[in-house]
């Protein structure tokens, strides 16, 4: 379960060194930091993008940050994922990073101020009532809401440290990679926040409640290992195999029928505030609307004539 204490501060230590807010709670937070301010870098550099054998992969690049995410990064991401969503030739979708950390939080300098933009309608710094609720749904949680949304599957290859936000973007996934000396951490508490970004929407679907007050009060890192046999992850393989690992599941899915599997996306993400009824309803739609596609048809014809599907995606 979670690690000892003295690896946990380790990890926090670097984690906090390399910028990580945890929290998307409003302009400034991260000035506490003590990190370096956000690269000026075009965000097409901190986001690397490329698409490959069906394949969108995206990666989040400030590997001296240890990818705490900034609010320019996000934007990229999310309009990856929307651009996933329509584009026939993207099959499925990898979200990685580079160097030792997945992603140690939010880093949100740099982020537009909220509330009005008039210069002179308020000072800056201030805060008002609905500031820390408007900046967390239009944050973190449309971030989230982006990946949990996407029409294509997405498969999370966590190389490392994933803390707050970070944790919460790789569980909102639809399958979970992760390497031997990945982590997975629940910051918030560390810092006396609450946490953010749908994790405690997240995690009680995925581990039940108990599980998820032990990890959200204590805030303890979970290895890897720990975290594959909670149900957090679907597979822990070696360091080195990751991204192959990551390109063989990602193919694999690439290679599918496409519309069936957005649609068994959207019944299992919706099942669990479902009642039968509803449940069941929305499964005979599902089964309508994808018989009218080219790959059910494909497949079933490919089951009579005794031979492998081709599918297409559509």
């Amino acid at each position: 379960m979670p690690s000892s204490p003295e690896d946990t501060e380790n990890t926090t230590d670097r984690t906090l060194r390399a910028g990580d807010t945890g929290h998307a709670d409003g302009p400034g937070r991260a000035e506490h930091s003590g990190a370096a301010a956000p690269s000026a870098a075009p965000v097409d550099s901190l986001v690397l993008h490329a698409t490959d054998n069906g394949v969108s992969w995206i990666t989040l690049n400030r590997p001296e940050a240890m990818n705490a995410v900034t609010w320019d990064q996000r934007e990229r991401v999310i309009a990856l994922l929307a651009e996933a969503s329509a584009d026939p030739a993207v099959r499925a979708v990898v979200l990685t990073a580079t160097g030792r950390g997945f992603c140690a939080g939010a880093d949100l300098r740099g982020a537009p101020a909220p509330g009005p933009s008039t210069p002179g309608t308020r000072a800056p710094g201030d805060r008002v009532p609905g500031d820390v609720a408007r900046t967390i749904r239009l944050g973190a949680q449309r971030l989230i809401a982006a990946v949990l949304d996407c029409e294509k599957p997405v498969i999370a290859a966590v190389n490392g440290t994933a803390a707050g936000i970070g944790a919460h973007l790789a569980f909102a996934c639809d399958l979970v990679l992760a390497a031997e000396t990945a982590k997975f951490i629940e910051v918030f508490v560390r810092r006396g926040l609450v946490p953010d970004g749908g994790g405690a929407y997240l995690l009680p679907r995925l581990i039940g409640p108990q599980r998820t007050k032990e990890l959200m009060f204590f805030g303890d890192a979970v290895p890897a290992s720990d975290a594959e046999r909670l149900g957090l992850v679907n597979r822990v393989v070696p360091d080195a195999d990751l991204k192959a690992t990551a390109r063989t599941w990602a193919e694999r899915l690439a290679d599918g029928p496409t519309r069936s599997i957005a649609l068994a996306k959207q019944l299992v993400n919706a099942s669990l505030e479902s009642d039968r009824g509803t449940a069941f309803a929305a499964e005979a739609t599902a089964q309508e609307i994808n018989m009218t596609t080219r790959d059910a048809n494909e497949g079933v014809a490919s089951f009579v004539e005794r031979r492998a599907p081709t599918y297409r995606g559509l």
